[in-house]
């Protein structure tokens, strides 16, 4: 009986440390893919007037298709008949998260700025409130408070600091890429858990290069193909290897360790991370309403995002 009392005492410790070891990694991958894809939209800016938007996803999804390829083919494989059977979940994914979603952040950078842009994005969780709420879920006071004043952030900054619908045709792109992006997380919900995370990343992977090869193909006859240098292949290889397989692995690794909520929180440092990369990279500047902004739409999602006990 005293060996079993004193096994609690000598073991507790020792489980405790161990048990907060994963969740600083789990942090750490959600933080490290939540950075690159930041970057994302920095070379959607650096890349506007080289590469055009619909070529730039095209090839940033090859990129990444080559990239997976070696550690997920044959998973994909193993897993084609249940991927078959949940073909149409596959296809919306694909569409909305590989094929629409970056194919307009691309086109948003061809006349608004980074920083803008990842701001805007910034308020993305707040649409997946929305899609809760038309899927029958209750938001509490605090939630709709936060929509409020996250989509006055974002109004101020798309009106130049009026709420007027004064809005620049890139702030335009980016608010619907957001409203992509959202209705794609909120899909995500509903994955079916016999879908392995690899093959899924894979599959979507392919299926969204594929919808993209005619408007692809469209683009390369209408507006010519772009040139091969190391301006136009870096940004490329960055988006395909780096901000596609890497932080996708990265930040599903994240949600498996400590949760989507946990992981989520970190995403709300995109704002941040976007100002300071295309400040030091593109030399855009941050006045007193981009901070502003920032204020607003941070505060707004992440109080949106808080759980009433």
């Amino acid at each position: 009986m005293a060996v079993l009392d004193r096994t609690p005492a000598h073991t507790a410790p020792a489980a405790a440390r161990t048990a907060a070891r994963p969740i600083g990694v789990g942090l750490a991958l959600a933080a490290l893919a939540t950075v690159v894809w930041s970057g994302s939209f920095v070379t959607s800016r650096a890349l506007h007037d080289s590469v055009p938007p619909i070529q730039h996803a095209f090839w940033r999804w090859i990129i990444a298709i080559a990239a997976v390829a070696p550690f997920a083919a044959r998973r994909t494989w193993r897993q084609r008949h249940v991927l078959r059977e949940h073909a149409k979940f596959l296809l919306v994914a694909s569409l909305l998260g590989v094929t629409v979603y970056n194919t307009l952040v691309n086109q948003a950078g061809m006349t608004t700025t980074a920083g803008n842009m990842g701001m805007i994005m910034a308020a993305s969780p707040v649409l997946m409130a929305v899609h809760e709420r038309l899927g029958g879920a209750r938001l509490g006071a605090r939630r709709v408070t936060g929509m409020l004043v996250a989509c006055a952030g974002v109004l101020l900054l798309v009106g130049k600091g009026s709420l007027t619908m004064d809005f620049a045709v890139g702030d335009l792109w980016i608010i619907a890429a957001a409203l992509s992006f959202g209705s794609y997380s909120a899909l995500l919900k509903r994955k079916p858990k016999e879908i392995e995370g690899l093959p899924f990343l894979f599959s979507t992977f392919v299926l969204g290069a594929v919808m993209l090869l005619p408007v692809h193909m469209a683009s390369y006859v209408l507006q010519g193909g772009f040139e091969p240098t190391v301006g136009t292949v870096s940004p490329l290889l960055y988006v395909g290897v780096v901000s596609s397989a890497i932080a996708f692995f990265a930040w599903n690794k994240a949600i498996s360790i400590i949760g989507a909520a946990r992981a989520g929180v970190v995403y709300y440092l995109q704002p941040v991370c976007v100002a300071l990369l295309s400040f030091a990279v593109l030399g855009e500047g941050m006045g007193w309403l981009q901070v502003l902004c920032m204020g607003l739409i941070l505060g707004g999602v992440v109080l949106g995002a808080a759980r009433t006990r």
